[in-house]
């Protein structure tokens, strides 16, 4: 048996996995002849052939994805608890932003659902773009023109899906969208560095994709504008293209070439990115490098890792280009799966639950060479903790000596909104002239509409973290209505200074929004200095003669030395000190005071400031710094949570016990016990290593398992037992493991339930089933909507009350708004015998249609409880299926077959729905007997077969319920795991 222990802080570590130096050509070239002149906005704006963005009607789904999530494997990836960055994050300190020098609605009113926004900064103007347009505005954020039609420059086509970008060693913007007629894209290069006054260079995609190239993101590289996208042409067909830069920039007919990406290991949606130069001098030509995450939670994958390729064109002999096989980086442990691979994720103040964007390198990812050495930095999201859903965004900066050397990670960390619960996700980072990373980002919460904020740290900054607080740009006061959010945003910098970095991204006031921020997080200031971290003392077991320690920041671009700094204890007496010498532009040092503070009262609460006092400070605003201490207990510790087992599933077993312990006191401990029971058996004990410092939590698994062998309910207590524990009331914690809650016991030994049963086609006369639970899955009725049913059922026994659900969202639970027959009493006061009673049955008139779970339950003398996995002293449980929508419905979208399962061994299984009526792709998916989707993704039809192949050889022992079909109608059934 497996042991593993997650400390609250992992040191970090990465290494290259493997580089292979194989090649391979060219999957396809070709030449792009038609080129077409567009004239300028200007210029249509005169002579009326400028065509303004269409209406659009609120919450229409634009460009609906293409394909689903990867395959996942439930219980297969890493970690399995928190992930290993989350707290070093936590733990970092950070010093406030400046609030954006600009933000302005660049769309103020889009209905297309997602809005897709991009954005780009030049010398002199701003593009952003969304489905289905695009505005031009001066560097004040004016607009210069009317809002545009993507159609005005990408002639006769505005289906979506833009991009914009600025080439600035050429002085020229570009706007792309993908296009349909045929599979491709369109390129857009602005004839000149005006784009409202100078023409635009149209190329057209006769470079077919094959397959539609969904998801496209293009970058510059010196020889060649790269494309990526959402494709499946085989393992050797295109999935990456170069486009022939230098002749573009002149209008002339532009060579193309097509890729495959050679070990690349997806299953559905994904999205690769090339490496954009986003500022500073070109790389020269040659070694552009594709970037991929790579997740052990799919099938396929065996460790976290990111791929790269190195790609090189050679526009003379189009046919000597090669891409390289992937190196393999590893990384720390990610978990990118949410939700079983949906795209229904993140909750919201109000409707539906929208979408985290996973397996996707965010747009872009982005380049910048130094003197020394190239940088790389992108991100992706992952969740953060577990068990549990926190979104947050994982972000690397690779370096490479020169563009011919090896790509190795020099940082990667996990940044996650400091305010706790709020998601981190959808974010775009690049890198200023001086190093300094910007992020733009959204969040999310179920009690904080969306926001647009930003993070970002100096270039000398201790690694792996994001110093700059969250900083907002802008707070949305209104709701999602589709579960699709924004596919992207587009974060670049500043081409004038190097330093200044433009976010666009999607958010909601009344109505969908693409927002613009603007912010810095280089210094402007020649003398700014500040306290940014109070170090010491921290809470934890305190004296009366504590040293204060606290780091300061020159926040300015010059030198400073000596600065005053003074701190104060509950706003006492300032005491003062100096720091002596010279802090170099973005240095932090440390200095501790020659004074010491008395916080030596237990259990007290103490308030410290420290802040610098110079002079010739020309920002007073981030000079101080606060925090609130307290003098803690030395010994107290306990267990906070109990995260498995989760549910017992009615087999007997031993069931793995995962504990979170928590240090509430102000001593770090080693070699400490740690102990589980059973029912009140005897206690299992057992010695932690650590060590668990204040403050500090982590994650235990025992090495014994809990025998959960019994036929009732059990009751899991665990808990520490630390010698001179100060609290004893928070050593330990109860959970209760039900059994399986679609199996509820009961007694129908003497008469009592359902002896018969009739509804619609349903005719079913049965004895007392086993354990007072039965499932009749084979039997089906066939029900309208907006019609009332009568269900006729005979029991042995009188005072029989009876209350029906049917599982309309599919979601393996019974819900009181699913309740279609309230608690009704059958032979009031009469006992043994035979009694019939007609029960009506109503379907309301917008119930989901499709094939659905029915549960009929009965309880003696009692109403059947609401809770429909509650058991009982006398009384039965019966499921059955329903069909909503008549059979004929049904069986017009998915045939008169049930789905077919077939078991193998190790928990592998073949599911197959055998139809020839529906030639469209289907939903297929797999929830737990909590309700959650642990699988999500698409199944095929091959010559009316759709086909789902299932590995649940780790996933946790119970009952799943399977479901095949799309929004109109699903077939459903169940299997067990061991």
């Amino acid at each position: 048996m497996r042991k593993s222990i997650s400390l609250a802080f992992i040191l970090f570590a990465v290494a290259v996995f493997s580089q292979d130096a194989e090649i391979a050509g060219p999957s396809s070239n070709g030449i792009i002849t038609n080129v077409t002149y567009v004239p300028s906005i200007a210029e249509q704006l005169r002579n009326g052939t400028f065509i303004p963005a269409e209406e659009r009607l609120v919450d229409v789904e634009m460009n609906p994805k293409r394909r689903d999530g990867n395959r996942v494997v439930p219980g297969k990836g890493t970690p399995k608890g928190d992930d290993p960055l989350y707290q070093l994050q936590q733990n970092s300190y950070r010093f406030p932003g400046n609030p954006p020098s600009l933000v302005f609605d660049a769309d103020p009113s889009n209905g297309s659902t997602p809005s897709d926004p991009t954005g780009v900064v030049g010398p002199n103007h701003y593009i952003g773009a969304w489905n289905v347009g695009f505005r031009i505005f001066d560097k004040e954020g004016t607009p210069l023109v009317p809002e545009a039609s993507l159609s005005t420059v990408l002639t006769g086509n505005s289906l979506g899906d833009p991009i914009v970008m600025y080439d600035k060693w050429a002085d020229r913007f570009i706007i792309t969208e993908f296009d349909a007629t045929p599979n491709g894209f369109e390129m857009a290069v602005c004839a000149g560095p005006d784009p409202v006054n100078d023409g635009w260079y149209l190329y057209q995609a006769q470079f077919t994709t094959g397959n539609f190239p969904d998801y496209t993101k293009f970058s510059i590289w010196s020889d060649g504008y790269y494309v990526t996208a959402n494709v499946n042409n085989g393992a050797s067909g295109d999935r990456i293209w170069v486009v022939e830069r230098d002749e573009m920039l002149l209008g002339l007919p532009a060579q193309y070439v097509g890729f495959p990406l050679p070990g690349i290991s997806t299953f559905g949606f994904y999205s690769p990115q090339v490496f954009n130069v986003s500022g500073g001098e070109l790389p020269p030509p040659g070694n552009a490098t594709v970037v991929y995450m790579q997740d052990n939670a799919w099938f396929g994958v065996s460790t976290d890792h990111l791929k790269l390729w190195t790609v090189n064109v050679n526009w003379d002999n189009v046919n000597s280009s090669t891409i390289s096989t992937a190196t393999q980086l590893s990384t720390e442990s990610f978990t990118g799966v949410f939700d079983g691979g949906s795209f229904s994720n993140l909750p919201q103040p109000s409707g539906p639950d929208i979408d985290c964007l996973q397996a996707t390198i965010m747009n872009q990812a982005q380049f910048r060479s130094f003197p020394d050495h190239n940088s790389a930095v992108f991100n992706f999201v992952v969740d953060a903790v577990g068990p549990g859903e926190l979104a947050a965004v994982r972000w690397y900066e690779l370096r490479q000596d020169d563009t011919s050397s090896p790509w190795e990670i020099y940082q990667e960390g996990t940044y996650t909104s400091p305010a706790g619960g709020k998601h981190a996700f959808a974010a775009s980072m690049a890198m200023d002239a001086l190093g300094n990373i910007g992020m733009g980002y959204s969040t999310v919460s179920s009690t904080e509409s969306i926001a647009i904020q930003y993070t970002g740290r100096m270039a000398n900054d201790p690694l792996n973290v994001m110093t700059v607080d969250e900083t907002l740009i802008a707070q949305g006061g209104g709701n999602n209505s589709s579960f699709r959010y924004a596919d992207y945003t587009h974060l670049t910098v500043d081409p004038f200074d190097e330093k200044t970095f433009w976010h666009i991204a999607e958010y909601f006031n009344n109505n969908r929004r693409d927002v613009v921020g603007v912010f810095k997080i280089a210094p402007d200031l020649n003398t700014d200095v500040g306290v940014v971290d109070i170090i010491s003392p921290a809470t934890a077991s305190l004296g009366d003669s504590e040293p204060v320690t606290i780091a300061v920041r020159n926040f300015g671009i010059q030198p400073v030395s000596d600065i005053p700094v003074e701190f104060q204890l509950d706003g006492g007496t300032p005491l003062t000190g100096t720091v002596v010498g010279e802090i170099a532009p973005g240095e932090v040092v440390e200095y501790t005071f020659s004074s010491t503070v008395d916080v030596s009262i237990l259990n007290q609460e103490y308030d410290l400031e420290a802040t610098t006092v110079l002079g010739s400070d020309e920002d007073n605003i981030n000079d101080d710094y606060s925090t609130s201490i307290i003098n803690l207990m030395p010994n107290d510790l306990g267990v906070s949570i109990i995260s498995e087992p989760l549910i017992d599933d009615n087999q007997p077993n031993e069931e793995d016990v995962v504990v979170t312990i928590q240090n509430y006191g102000g001593t770090t401990h080693e070699n400490f016990e740690v102990n589980f029971s059973v029912n009140g058996g005897t206690p299992i004990t057992e010695v932690v290593p650590g060590p668990l410092g204040p403050l500090e939590s982590m994650q235990y698994e025992f090495d014994a398992q809990a025998e959960l062998n019994d036929i009732d309910d059990f009751e899991i207590f665990c808990f520490t037992s630390l010698p001179d524990d100060s609290q004893s009331a928070n050593d330990g914690v109860t959970k209760i493991i039900p059994k399986f809650i679609c199996q509820p016991e009961s007694n129908c030994s003497q008469g009592d339930g359902i002896r018969h049963l009739v509804l619609e086609e349903i005719d079913n006369m049965t004895g007392c089933g086993d354990d007072g639970y039965s499932a009749f899955l084979d039997q089906v009725a066939s029900l309208e909507q907006g019609t009332t049913y009568d269900m006729t059922i005979t029991t042995e026994h009188g005072s029989q009350y009876v209350r029906a659900w049917i599982d309309f969202n599919d979601s393996f639970s019974f819900t009181g708004i699913e309740t279609v027959l309230s608690s009704t009493e059958i032979a009031p006061g009469e006992g043994p015998g035979t009694w019939t009673e007609t029960l009506p049955i109503e379907i309301e008139s917008d119930d989901d249609l499709g094939e659905h779970l029915m549960r009929v339950k009965t309880n003696r003398d009692g109403t059947v409880s609401g809770n429909a996995c509650n058991g009982t002293d006398f009384g039965e449980t019966e499921d059955y299926k329903v069909i909503i929508g008549s059979v004929s419905l049904l069986e017009s979208i998915l045939g008169p077959n049930d789905i077919q399962v077939r078991t193998l061994a190790n928990d592998q299984f073949i599911f197959t729905l055998d139809t020839e009526v529906n030639n469209e792709p289907l939903i297929f998916r797999v929830m737990d007997t909590q309700g959650r989707t642990v699988v999500h993704n698409w199944v095929y039809p091959v010559n009316g077969l759709y086909t789902y192949e299932l590995d649940m050889s780790y996933a946790a022992g119970g009952m799943y319920l399977i479901r095949i079909g799309d929004q109109r109608a699903g077939k459903i059934t169940r299997i067990a795991v061991q």
